[in-house]
């Protein structure tokens, strides 16, 4: 891995991110040292998580997850010491899926000792791409990156760092080997049937990959180094897996007849009973996208997370970016977004430590939701809340994951009018409260704000116990400012009947 030059503000010394990946889980662990980022261990096992999905139920096995726990308490005794803030867990397509993700996801994160976090599939195409792009050492060639998981497979166009055109498709090397190949046979039959499935999944974004313009393209991750490893082993391929090559494999899977009997150099055991739903993919992927070649990157999902967490640490944050973005598409007054966010922020600041609010963890989500709380003026002043919400839930928002995106949709949803309590109540559980109290100063500050003037507030005081607030304003402000009060007194009316109690003078 390239080293990476830190800025000089002070950080933990050791970072990780964690990849529950539908296959592998996967653990990097780097030191930072003399302003450098160097990778020191590495740990992986396979849970095949995707194969205790049921196609039907869409819920997770008990043994599976069982296993997948287990796992994930070895690696959380390696994250043993290491701050909160300096590791980064995310789940991928499985976790998207399973309706009990929710729940294997908060057993997940007792073991583990962290939080988990469940990235959508283009998010996932942003960090690999990230990832891939760090391992070029920072070209500026345009290229295509290709990423075979166990449940689903992204598509990514970029150039330099920045993705230009992501894709996620539900088909995976677990996945189809479930569906096709289930009794481990590997007859032309399925093979078959197994690239026209692929075809079909790819028929969407076929035309728009096949005649986009890029300088190369590169795969990533463990079905496409696996199958680069042995087609180099027998000397079909040099550093650059080609089509030829992806052919050669395929005939020597079919010769094989059963997984048992695949006898392939450089293929780890555990590999082998995925190696044909992966092989399916990748060989309809060459034959629908017309590919010659592509160069394989050691560098993927993990990677990607861990550049990503140190951006965060940098204050180069794609999240700050993906809500300005989205305050100059939809037209944002940004004037009156930032006053209402800096009262959000005073108010935060002074009910943090009483309502145990940890500014690290919650000082960017109440600012971006400030930021964003009349974003549905895009669709409509009446109940522009809720279009805000439906916007935000609903878009693709690069950096943010599933739990954060919803929270986001969340506080923007609750922000005026009657107090939302059932939308709180779908969060996570160890978010409920949190959000809940955010939303409240959030609301607050609304209220403060609702006049738009560019005057700015006078100094206040506001103290948090339990669900009762005390907002004090200067003597004598509140009678030059009606309008205030009484947005006030109906704030204070919509509060009582959630459960919270404002008190104001």
């Amino acid at each position: 891995m390239s080293a990476v030059t830190l800025s000089p503000q002070s950080v933990a010394s050791q970072l990780a991110a964690v990849d529950l990946g539908s296959n592998s889980f996967h653990l990097v662990v780097a030191q930072v040292s003399d302003g450098h980022v160097q990778i020191i261990d590495r740990l992986r096992e396979t849970v095949r998580l995707a194969g205790g999905l049921d196609p039907r139920s869409k819920l997770l096995a008990e043994r599976d997850m069982e296993r997948a726990i287990a796992c994930l308490e070895r690696f959380g005794e390696r994250l043993r010491g290491l701050p909160s803030h300096a590791v980064r867990a995310v789940g991928t397509n499985t976790l998207r899926s399973a309706r009990n993700g929710d729940a294997f996801r908060r057993r997940a994160e007792a073991a583990l000792g962290h939080r988990v976090e469940v990235i959508a599939g283009r998010e996932e195409a942003r960090l690999i791409y990230l990832g891939v792009a760090h391992g070029a050492g920072g070209a500026t060639h345009r290229r295509l990156v290709m990423d075979i998981g166990g449940g689903s497979t992204e598509f990514i166009i970029g150039e330099g760092f920045d993705p230009v055109h992501m894709e996620s498709l539900y088909m995976g090397c677990v996945s189809m080997s479930r569906e096709y190949f289930p009794d481990g046979r590997l007859s032309r039959q399925a093979m078959e049937a197994a690239e026209l499935a692929a075809r079909h999944e790819l028929e969407p974004i076929e035309t728009t990959f096949k005649t986009a313009s890029y300088d190369l393209t590169i795969g990533c991750s463990g079905t496409i180094k696996a199958i680069a490893a042995v087609c180099r082993a027998y000397g079909w391929c040099d550093h650059r897996l080609t089509a030829g090559a992806v052919v050669r494999l395929r005939k020597a899977v079919l010769d094989a007849g059963h997984v048992d009997k695949l006898d392939l150099k450089e293929l780890r055991p555990d590999r082998k009973p995925v190696l044909a739903g992966g092989l399916a993919v990748l060989s309809a992927s060459f034959q629908a996208l017309e590919l010659d070649a592509m160069e394989v990157s050691e560098l993927a999902l993990r990677e990607g997370l861990l550049y990503d967490l140190l951006g965060r640490m940098r204050h180069e944050d794609v999240r700050g970016r993906t809500v300005r973005s989205l305050v100059e598409r939809y037209a944002v007054d940004s004037e009156q977004a930032a006053r209402v966010e800096r009262t959000a922020l005073t108010c935060l600041r002074q009910g943090a430590p009483s309502w145990a609010l940890r500014l690290e963890h919650w000082e960017g989500m109440l600012s971006w939701a400030a930021r964003l709380h009349e974003v549905g003026l895009a669709v409509s002043h009446n109940q522009y809340h809720k279009h805000g919400a439906y916007l935000l839930q609903c878009s693709d928002l690069p950096g943010f994951s599933r739990q954060e995106q919803t929270l986001l949709a969340s506080l923007v949803r609750g922000h005026r009018r009657k107090f939302p309590l059932s939308v709180f109540e779908a969060l996570p559980a160890d978010d409920q409260i949190p959000a809940r109290r955010l939303c409240v100063l959030l609301r607050l500050a609304v209220a403060l704000r609702r006049s738009r003037g560019a005057t700015a507030m006078p100094r206040f005081t506001l103290a948090a116990t339990g669900n009762r607030l005390e907002l004090r304003l200067p003597e004598g402000w509140l009678d030059g400012h009606p309008l205030t009060r009484a947005d006030l007194e109906e704030e204070a009316g919509y509060l009582r009947e959630s459960g919270f109690e404002l008190d104001f003078s």
